[in-house]
């Protein structure tokens, strides 16, 4: 009895092992699955802030094309308003050109010299001669002239057609590069929200603008500073909205000052200066190939327009790489 109910009840080791195994079998069976941390907030920022580097030199160069379409657009009006007395004369020449054809059409070279040369005395038959002399050289005299007036148009005139087709290829880049800019801000901006939700940060760090003495560049820093909060869009130079270059070149008109609204362009048309001589309104530029722009408004702090999930606000100096410093006016 002992050796039969000991064969009905396997040693405890034994049953160890069998459980293990059974185990093992479904370790096996069962899909292997990997538990992936969510990114952080600050691996989120990280990836934001290369990507918003990426995207912002195209709109950079989108308010570029943006403005030479528009200086485009003023030249060829300006060459239409000089050339309009020009093509007037030529729609009046058109006109007695067509009237000669007809004429010539309906008369026939032929029909007409009879009806002069025919009939009348001889006196009256060299007249008709001298008259139909003359009004053939009229005639060739005011084809000619129609001739020279057109080719004087279509010179002048040619530049103007060169503008339109410019025009015709700056819009095609312009709608292109919007509906990029448009697509890429709609995912960063969903980016940004999934890392801090909402817009991040204090707006100001300290006195905006700082500094006793009060010239141009003071209040175009005063008026800089009186746009913190306002959001960020692109290819805007305010009243209510403005990216970075916009902002800048807002802030310098404001006291009568012109800029491009392009970040790169501005650091090409101000005086260069060194960081020791930095003063509020003075210009910073950053990343090697120009594509941000803030203005110092003293303290070791700028404003600026940051990107497009954010407003105007206060930063420090150096927020990014920095490719030079420069003084409009």
């Amino acid at each position: 009895m002992a050796l039969a109910t000991a064969r009905r009840h396997p040693p405890h080791n034994a049953i160890s092992l069998i459980t293990a195994a059974f185990g093992a079998l479904l370790m096996a069976a069962t899909p292997a699955t990997h538990a992936h941390a969510a990114p952080s907030a600050a691996d989120l920022q990280a990836r934001l802030d290369q990507e918003w580097n990426q995207l912002e030199p195209v709109i950079e160069q989108y308010d570029a094309l943006h403005d030479a379409l528009a200086a485009n657009q003023a030249r060829a009006r300006q060459l239409e308003e000089r050339i309009r007395p020009l093509a007037l004369q030529v729609d009046v020449v058109r006109t007695q050109i067509t009237a000669i054809s007809v004429q010539m059409y309906t008369d026939g070279p032929v029909s007409a010299l009879n009806a002069l040369l025919t009939s009348g005395s001889p006196d009256i038959f060299a007249d008709r001669l001298t008259l139909l002399d003359q009004v053939a050289r009229d005639q060739r005299d005011q084809i000619a002239s129609a001739v020279r007036l057109k080719a004087r148009y279509d010179e002048q005139k040619r530049p103007l057609d060169t503008l339109i087709a410019e025009q015709a290829r700056q819009q095609a880049d312009l709608t292109a590069k919007k509906q990029r800019i448009e697509a890429e801000i709609t995912r960063l901006q969903a980016l940004a929200r999934q890392a801090y939700g909402t817009t991040p940060g204090s707006l100001r760090l300290g006195a905006c603008p700082s500094g006793t003495t009060v010239d141009r560049g003071f209040t175009a820093a005063r008026w800089a500073c009186r746009q913190i909060g306002k959001r960020y869009v692109y290819a805007t130079a305010g009243p209510n909205t403005f990216d970075c270059s916009g902002l800048t070149m807002a802030a310098w008109a404001s006291v009568g000052v012109a800029l491009p609204h392009n970040a790169y362009q501005q650091s090409r048309v101000v005086t260069a200066i060194t960081r020791t001589q930095l003063r509020p309104g003075d210009l910073v530029f950053y990343y090697s190939d120009v594509h941000h722009v803030g203005m110092y408004v003293g303290g070791g702090l700028i404003v600026h327009a940051p990107n497009s999930n954010d407003v105007v606000r206060m930063a420090r100096l150096d927020i990014a790489p920095i490719a030079g410093y420069g003084r409009p006016g």
